[in-house]
């Protein structure tokens, strides 16, 4: 508890303080209050989106509250509270908040960890009384209402072990392995979350019940509701609904396991045959803040610290792995919990290696961690965190009246079961505002080498088990970490930048032509180089700008014949950074900005995604103009990049999703050179100087692009900057045309079966409809509406009637390019000896749905869902943005007339274009089994 004194201290210290470590206040906001039976609850009033509201239960209860022989109960629970409840039996619920737009797996899910399980419904109309009384009376039924059938149960057995099929890949097989040593001596080292397919498969149904009865109660739950509600009478709901859960004066002690200390380092080795890469995690084990310092000015300050000194360290290491020969792929650290433990915490260095370097690695990450505790960060490293922690509350401080509804329930859930701070928006920021001013680089200092300790280091190394593959031993590794504690490390030195990104501003262009868009209640400019320039102003968010640009071309002329060049062209240019600076001196420049942008170099189209405040919109605008004006290059980032890109592409092939994707690919372009995966050898094919030209050329000329501005916008205040920085680039008005590829899809009907070697059994279907239709509204209306109707039938029959699959994915779309061509995919993994029989019901029910249309049920709960989700985007920047460019790039308005378009849709649309698309017989099956030895 040392350096738990030392901030205490430091903050008794602070001027702006009265008492020596103050408790901080509750989100005025925030309602909150706990009832006798200790059931704890959060209301928070919030309009954006508008008319709208988030429901959420939270449960100190996960799989650490599990007995060996309960293994898997926690998760299995969680979904069984969607399979009836008192007042919801069977699918009623799902069935009842989907005909109110509130959709399963997106507005409807749960998740369960080691510590906590979450129920949610996300986004629900508020303009229903009796949708959010009901909405109330799920949380209800969830608490202490989950009915637990016989019936329901041994069908959800069949979920679970997909689930545990889907899921269980090399990452979790790995962790599966580590836990036991990472956490020896603790219960941590034992509880999965998915549980023992043993005791899925024969737990008996009293088993489940009794622990739901001992661990769901009010003492352990929290109701969290966010969103446009009345505040008090929702609090009386809440009192009248839950205060009569009795609470059980004999109740089992929720315990928090400990995990154990340990004196001398500890290094863990954990490899797999289907992992991709190599991956090494340093912990430095020390205690978490107690929770009653957690809610406090100390606790808050020690967040921060640790925050800043993450920033600074991952930006060292950032630096680093860009370097030609570097140690590490790529590294970063933390200060958080110990992997999954909410009893220990850790200062955590994860690092990405080469299989053969993982000594240097090792050897790397622990001298950047050894020269922080010996030297400590530079007055200005800590200059640039600080600033851009102090620019980030400053945003959200600037859109405190914007935030949405989930910003604010995660936080209450997080809250409840973690204890982190509440204190709202402002007053997080006035605080940061005082604060950290006020804390030196030395106190940060001071705090970090506490942290890095010479006792309670782990060291867990993961990557792929092959034959010709010898890791260094536990022995060697610890060495390593013993040696460099005891080296004597140089202190950090950096270059200093105060130059300006532009050093001349270039000379205006001018505003030849300007017009309203009333339809869009936009502006349209033209600029004097051809730049055409739409901007429309918004009320979502307060302090934001979002700028999209595009024009046609792309990589397109080159594709054919230098397919690698073209491919990685949009990874490779931007490597280089602009004007003087390099990729890693840009965001040192940048520091304190609340900018982003990213240049996009793809087959058919080029252009740029940007975002900025209104205070940094110059700068937004000052990078465009150097990515046209001034690309640079860097042969030291170009080595780097090349070095990383071979380590992340080496072990492909080990997952077996590679060979099922490349099955794919195959049976759907045949030999098409546009559509191969890149390979590790494929690296030695690279020309930068190529990708240059190609980069270039596709920015040459500015008066092909369309620029779309979107947010609170001043027109008057931007219109010196756009002209400034987009009218001044040479260039003059073209429409650019792309060439014309064979990217079509392989016509005719097959099916490939094939065998790969795999450590999961499992199976794996993959089903493509392919033809032609019209690119219109109406049928990517259909196509849409289409996916979601399967997904709901799939979901009902494949998934809970068969118990055949965690899930069935549908996908649809009808392309621009090659224009209309319509794709319809529907895959999923299952049982091998299931396969077949279960692709056979997912063609009937496709087939079934050309024969009779949809039910009018599920066409409705789709239709409702689609009304819903489009008033929750018309507020959104982003739709706007989209929209903007689809009309003025593509020529194409999705906006207007949507809401009469999709209402115009009925159930016998959906079946004619199914109809039609299964009549063109371009059907193609790809299913991969595990091998089998004879």
């Amino acid at each position: 508890m040392k350096k738990i004194f030392l901030l205490i201290f430091f903050v008794a210290g602070c001027g702006m303080m009265a008492q020596q470590n103050p408790v901080l206040p509750a989100d005025p906001a925030l309602k909150t209050g706990k009832l006798k039976n200790g059931l704890t609850y959060y209301i928070h009033h919030n309009k954006t989106p508008e008319k709208r509201a988030d429901f959420y239960i939270a449960q100190k209860v996960g799989s650490m509250q599990e007995e060996d022989a309960q293994a898997g109960l926690a998760h299995f629970l969680e979904h069984m509270a969607f399979n009836g409840t008192r007042n919801f039996p069977g699918k009623t619920m799902l069935d009842y908040l989907e005909n109110n737009g509130v959709k399963f797996g997106t507005n409807i899910n749960a998740y369960t960890s080691f510590d906590e399980t979450v129920y949610y419904l996300s986004n629900v109309p508020t303009t229903n009384q009796n949708l959010l009384d009901s909405c109330l009376l799920v949380l209800h039924d969830w608490s202490c209402g989950i009915l637990l059938e016989a019936d329901e149960l041994e069908k959800e057995r069949g979920v679970i072990r997909e689930e545990w099929r889907t899921r269980g890949g090399a990452q979790q097989r790995l962790t599966e392995k580590l836990l036991p040593e990472l956490f020896r001596g603790s219960k941590y080292a034992e509880r999965m979350p998915i549980g023992s397919i043993d005791v899925i498969n024969n737990f008996k149904p009293e088993e489940i019940r009794a622990y739901y009865r001992k661990w769901y109660r009010p003492d352990l739950q929290g109701i969290i509701i966010v969103g446009d509600v009345d505040v008090e009478a929702t609090e009386k709901k809440i009192k009248d609904l839950f205060e009569s859960i009795p609470l059980d004066e004999e109740r089992a002690q929720r315990t928090y396991y400990p995990v154990p200390d340990n004196e001398e380092p500890v290094a863990v080795l954990a490899t797999d045959k289907e992992a991709q890469s190599t991956s090494i995690l340093l912990y430095y084990k020390h205690d978490p803040l107690p929770f009653e310092i957690r809610n406090t000015q100390a606790g808050y300050i020690q967040n921060y610290i640790t925050t800043v000194a993450s920033m600074m360290m991952n930006e060292r290491f950032r630096d680093i792995s860009q370097k030609p020969d570097a140690p590490f792929t790529s590294a970063f650290a933390y200060d958080d919990n110990y992997f999954i433990a909410k009893t220990k915490d850790a200062w955590t260095v994860v690092a990405g290696s080469a299989e053969d370097k993982i000594k240097n690695a090792l050897r790397a990450i622990a001298t950047e961690t050894e020269r922080v505790k010996q030297h400590g960060f530079t007055a200005s490293e800590y200059d640039r965190a600080r600033t851009n922690i102090l620019n980030g509350a400053e945003n959200a401080y600037n859109n405190r009246d914007k935030q949405k509804n989930s910003y604010y329930s995660q936080k209450y859930v997080r809250h409840f079961t973690d204890g982190e701070p509440v204190p709202g928006i402002e007053y997080e920021y006035r605080l940061l505002q005082s604060v950290a001013p006020q804390i030196p680089v030395e106190v940060v200092n001071q705090a970090i080498q506490q942290l890095i300790g010479d006792k309670n280091i782990v060291l867990a190394i993961t990557g792929p088990e092959k034959e010709d593959l010898l890791y260094p031993d536990n022995e060697e590794l610890l060495q390593i970490l013993l040696t460099t504690r005891n080296d004597e490390v140089e202190p950090y030195a950096e270059e200093t930048f105060n130059r300006p990104l532009i050093d001349t501003p270039p000379v205006a262009g001018t505003l030849v032509e300007a017009r309203k868009d009333e339809d869009f209640d936009a502006t349209v400019w033209r600029l004097s180089n051809g730049v055409t320039v739409i901007l429309k102003k918004t009320d979502f968010k307060d302090d934001q700008i979002l700028m999209a640009a595009s024009s046609h071309g792309g990589t397109s002329s080159y594709a054919l014949q230098d397919p690698v060049n073209s491919k990685m062209a949009g990874q490779v240019a931007p490597l280089g950074g602009v004007g003087d600076f390099s990729l890693t001196e840009l965001p040192k420049v940048l520091a304190g900005k609340n900018i982003s942008i990213s240049p996009l170099l793809g087959i058919m189209k080029q252009g740029f995604n940007g975002t900025s405040s209104q205070r940094d919109f110059e700068t937004l605008l000052q990078l465009v103009y150097l990515y046209f004006t001034s690309p640079r290059t860097d042969q030291d980032a170009f080595e780097s990049f090349l070095q990383r890109a071979e380590i992340q592409l080496k072990n492909a092939e080990a997952e077996p999703s590679v060979a099922f994707q490349d099955t794919i690919t195959r049976k759907l372009y045949h030999d098409n050179p546009l559509f191969d995966r890149l390979k590790a050898e494929d690296m030695d094919k690279i020309n930068y100087g190529r990708i240059m030209e190609m980069f270039r050329q596709s920015f040459s000329n500015p008066g092909s692009f369309v620029f779309a501005f979107v947010g609170n916008i001043d027109e008057e205040a931007v219109k010196p900057f756009i002209l400034q920085y987009l009218g001044s680039i040479p260039g003059k008005y073209a429409r650019n045309r792309y060439e014309e590829l064979p990217m079509d899809i392989a016509k005719g009907t097959s099916e490939t079966i094939f065998q790969r070697e795999m450590e999961n059994s499992k199976a794996s279907v993959f089903n493509i409809f392919s033809g032609q239709s019209e690119f219109t509204r109406k049928n990517n209306i259909i196509i849409s509406m289409l996916r979601q109707i399967m997904d709901i039938v799939y979901t009902e029959k494949i998934r809970e009637e068969e118990g055949g699959t965690y899930g069935v994915s549908v996908d649809g779309s009808i392309a621009r390019y090659p224009e209309g061509q319509t794709i319809l995919q529907i895959n999923f993994d299952t049982d091998p000896d299931k396969a077949m029989t279960l692709n056979s019901l997912v063609k009937g029910e496709l087939r079934a749905m050309a024969e009779n249309g949809p039910r009018a049920e599920d066409f409705s709960k789709v239709k409702e869902y689609m009304l819903k989700a489009y008033n929750e985007n018309i507020r959104e920047n982003k739709y706007w943005l989209n929209q903007l460019i689809d009309k003025y790039f593509y020529d194409w308005d999705r906006h207007t007339h949507y809401l009469d378009a999709l209402n115009a849709i009925k159930p016998e649309d959906i079946q004619t274009f199914v109809r039609d698309l299964l009549a063109q017989e371009n059907e193609k099956t790809v299913v991969m089994l595990p091998a089998t030895t004879d």
